[in-house]
């Protein structure tokens, strides 16, 4: 499972052939959860605090996610994406 951001301690990868609907596996410290591309939690949990840079990442790189998740479904490698700052 390709790691593609890592930011203020969070690592979100993205799973190759997954199952619909898209989404994203978030990881910090021993919280972990699965988000669809609009940052809402599917599965899991994470801190409040987390989830909203989470969101807001997920907001500002929507377009990408949806690039890789493309990918991702004809196992082809996956784009980096840029981290919050």
């Amino acid at each position: 499972m390709p790691t593609i951001s890592m930011f203020f301690g969070i690592i979100i990868r993205m799973y190759y052939i997954d199952h619909d609907p898209p989404h994203i596996h978030v990881y910090y410290n021993k919280y972990k959860a699965k988000l669809n591309l609009e940052g809402i939690i599917i599965d899991g949990e994470l801190p409040s605090k987390q989830l909203k840079l989470v969101q807001a990442w997920t907001e500002i790189h929507k377009d990408e996610l949806e690039a890789d998740w493309e990918l991702s479904k004809n196992s082809e490698k996956l784009f980096k994406i840029k981290p919050l700052n």
